[in-house]
């Protein structure tokens, strides 16, 4: 398992996963070595694929092992057995990441996770009535004020997760619930918890401060 951090305090945890499948190789990279052959098939097979099994394969990063080729008669290319590692990402139901924001629009804002764009919708930003200003392309909370804009770094949970075939895949998050969303409202949740955790102060009476 790898944990990624990009520029902008994206933290993404990437997965190396060893496959063992059967491949194919044509005539025309008989002339080179086999291991260079299946790597180059194997990246134009699985790279930027979707799978449900694996997720987002995101690179293959290396071919350990390409067995003896077999002959069929009915086919000019040579059939091996390979084993190799792809780098994937395939996020699970109420994972917690932090991506950035890079989107607005009217329905809600789009969270970059490494090798997809996640949506918030305006209903998932924050546990509050949401303004949506077109003009400067932010979010709102009508009572809290808590502003959303494109750049801001975000904690948000997995609520949906849809992965389809071939490059297709679909991830809703949220930010409603306490300690989620931008650092300075996780900071004021654990300023409120903690307040609300020690109690209201009593008051001393004049006794008491003799």
């Amino acid at each position: 398992m790898l944990f990624s951090k990009c520029k902008r305090s994206c933290s993404i945890i990437f997965k190396l996963i060893t496959i063992q499948s059967t491949l194919e190789i044509p005539p025309f990279l008989y002339s080179q070595d086999k291991k260079i052959s299946a790597r180059i098939i194997l990246s134009d097979e699985y790279e930027g694929i979707v799978t449900k099994e694996f997720g987002f394969c995101i690179a293959v990063v290396d071919v350990l092992d390409v067995g003896l080729g077999v002959v069929i008669p009915s086919s000019a290319n040579t059939f091996h057995e390979v084993t190799f590692t792809i780098l994937a990402f395939k996020p699970s139901l109420s994972e917690i990441i932090q991506g950035v924001c890079v989107e607005i629009v009217d329905f809600g804002a789009f969270v970059r996770l490494g090798p997809l764009d996640a949506l918030v919708h305006v209903s998932q930003i924050c546990d509050d009535y949401i303004i949506y200003e077109e003009s400067a392309y932010r979010f709102l909370g009508k009572q809290t004020g808590k502003i959303l804009e494109v750049n801001d770094v975000v904690r948000a949970r997995i609520i949906a997760v849809s992965l389809g075939t071939g490059r297709s895949a679909k991830l809703g998050l949220t930010m409603r619930q306490p300690f989620l969303g931008k650092k300075d409202w996780i900071e004021q949740d654990v300023e409120d918890y903690f307040l609300e955790k020690e109690g209201p102060k009593e008051e001393e009476t004049p006794e008491e401060s003799e």
